[in-house]
């Protein structure tokens, strides 16, 4: 328990964030087209891998 005065670092929570977002909404477009739904999920995984960046920075990278 020595460690319960570190800081976790959450960043990385963004990563799923993102995919879960690109989840929902390439349920909206599912019915239309699959390669949409393929392209939401890609799109959130990459919003959600340049927020775990902008955030790591911030924190001065500190693990």
């Amino acid at each position: 328990m020595a460690d319960s005065n570190k800081r976790t670092d959450r960043s990385t929570w963004a990563i799923g964030g993102g995919v879960i977002l690109g989840l929902g909404v390439g349920l909206v477009f599912l019915q239309q087209s699959a390669l949409a739904f393929v392209g939401c999920l890609l799109g959130g995984l990459g919003l959600g891998l340049m927020v775990t960046a902008i955030i790591s920075s911030r924190s001065g990278g500190e693990s």
